[in-house]
Order: C-alpha cells, then sequence, then structure tokens
C-alpha cells in the first residue's frame, strides 16, 4: 500500500530513481543475477552505464545512470519479480506514467526492455536524467528546509494537472481505508466520495530542488488531496515547511473532505510507522491526528 534545496537542504546528487539508498540483495547469486540483467538490458537499450550502483527496497531494483548516443545522459533501472508474477500496479507503473510525458514535470520515458531468465522476470526502464538533487534525503524532513515560491507555485500546477488524469489505475482502495483506519487510528473509517488521480508517494525525497516529480511506480486514483495531505505529513517534523505546504495546499486538506484525507494518510503512516518505518514521525502524526499542533 502507499506507505525530491537550496543551500539550506540536505541532498543528493542521484536523483533520477529513489533518491535513498538500499543495500543489495542479501543472496550473493541473487546480486549477481541482477548485475547479469543489467548488463543484459543495457546491450539491449544500447546504453553505457556510467554511474554507481544504486540498490532499492530488498535489493528489488538496481538503478544507474547511463549514456546513450541520442538521448544523452539518461538513468537506467532495472526491477525484479518471480517469472509468473510480474505485472501488475507497481510493476507497470513507470511505463503507464508515460501518459504524463511533457504534461507535467518528471522525468520522460524513453524504452522498456523485459526479460525472463530462469525463474526471474526483468524489467528494464530507461528514462531522462535529472542531475538536480533532490529536496531531502529521506522522506521525512528533519532539517530546515527552504524552497522559493516558484518551486511551490509549480509543485501545486503539476499536483492539479495529475488529478485530472483519467485512468483505471488506483493508488488507494477503500477497501484499504475501511480496514486500515479503525486499525491505527481508532476512528471511524471515511467513506470518499471524491476520488481523483495522485502520484501516491509525494514526498520532498521524490521532488529534485528544479521541482521534477520522481518514482511514479503507485499513481493512480486516491482520495482527493491526497498527494498535498502525504506531503503534509512527512513535513511534520519541520514546522515552518508543514506551514508551507499548509499554505499552498490549505484547500485540498481542509474543510470535511480534507480531514478525511488526512485521517487517511495519518492510518498509512502509523501502519507504516508500526512495520519499523520512519518511528520518529508517529508522535507528530499522533498529535495531528488528536488536532494539536
Amino acid at each position: 500500500m502507499p506507505s525530491p534545496a537550496w543551500p539550506a537542504a540536505r541532498s543528493t546528487a542521484i536523483t533520477s530513481g529513489r533518491s535513498w539508498m538500499y543495500s543489495p540483495p542479501r543472496d550473493p547469486a541473487t546480486e549477481q543475477s541482477m548485475h547479469a540483467a543489467f548488463t543484459a538490458a543495457a546491450g539491449a537499450l544500447d546504453v553505457t552505464p556510467t554511474g554507481p550502483t544504486v540498490w532499492g527496497w530488498h535489493g528489488r531494483t538496481l538503478s544507474r545512470r547511463a549514456d546513450h548516443l541520442r538521448h544523452g545522459a539518461c538513468w537506467l533501472r532495472l526491477v525484479s519479480a518471480p517469472a509468473g508474477k510480474q505485472g501488475g500496479k507497481i510493476w507497470e507503473g513507470t511505463a503507464a506514467a508515460s501518459v504524463l510525458d511533457g504534461t507535467v514535470s518528471k522525468p520522460a520515458l524513453y524504452a522498456v526492455h523485459d526479460q525472463v531468465v530462469d525463474d526471474t522476470a526483468y524489467r528494464a526502464e530507461l528514462t531522462q536524467y535529472i542531475d538536480a538533487p533532490t529536496c531531502s534525503p529521506d522522506p521525512v524532513v528533519r532539517s530546515p528546509l527552504e524552497l522559493p515560491p516558484t518551486w511551490w507555485k509549480q509543485l501545486r500546477a503539476d499536483l492539479d494537472r495529475i488529478a485530472t488524469v483519467d485512468t483505471d489505475r488506483v493508488a488507494v482502495r477503500q477497501e484499504w481505508i475501511d480496514r486500515v483506519v479503525p486499525q491505527y487510528t481508532g476512528c471511524a473509517a471515511p467513506r470518499i466520495t471524491e476520488w481523483t488521480t495522485a502520484h501516491g508517494d509525494l514526498h520532498l525525497a521524490n521532488i529534485t530542488t528544479s521541482g521534477v516529480i520522481l518514482d511514479w511506480e503507485g499513481w493512480g486514483l486516491a482520495p482527493a488531496g491526497y498527494d498535498a495531505a502525504l506531503l503534509l505529513a512527512y513535513s511534520l517534523r519541520e514546522p515552518s515547511l508543514a506551514d508551507q505546504v499548509r499554505e499552498t495546499f490549505g484547500d485540498l486538506i481542509t474543510g470535511e473532505s480534507g480531514r478525511a484525507v488526512m485521517l487517511v494518510v495519518v492510518a498509512d503512516l502509523l501502519q507504516s510507522a508500526s512495520r519499523g518505518d520512519h518511528p520518529d514521525l508517529e508522535p507528530a502524526l499522533r498529535r495531528l491526528l488528536e488536532g494539536r499542533p
């Protein structure tokens, strides 16, 4: 389920994939197979890898900067899944998001290459390389961050455009809301009546200082205002940043529908915290849940 600055910000230069880095697979054979599949994909797509290796969550993805004769600097990302179980929302998300190329600030998709080796399926995605750093090294912002008004204006315009995209992809389901909200907040689950298209994982480790939004695996329909609410929740440890989110997206996260989507997001992140993700965010989420600053 759903759970990238200026000099004041800490950031990383690796931004065309997930901006925070994980470890390789624990099994050396799996790591070796991922490298072999990556090399094969690079050959098939006519690119030369040039950047450092970047591993994704649990070693499920492997990414590197690569050079292409026509496109120039690119980002090559390889994702793996058991053969026969590839497909679905996450597997197809980056490719499906190409319908947004040229309309919102995101890396353009150049090519996709699929292969199956033994019992593992691999998909390689070649996208535009974004050289601007992400705004934060982690989804939870833990240090002061100042972004110019033009950055916020661009983000608001992008989220407004994303919300209007027609799609049958689903990022958040009512059935999930019905189960998780009572379990993690003790509140009755809201019945969502307005659904719009969302990025689905919007935080400042997925947005660059140039305003480019990264990581489109999970985009789809969600409660209206979901992206803004998620951005606010991840910003709670920095009150001035949270205030800026409220100023930019206040109409989406206030009122009855705004309270409902905030409740959904709080439940989402409390569930994640229960699994060990960003436990330091939980006190701020509880205060928000209780209506305290």
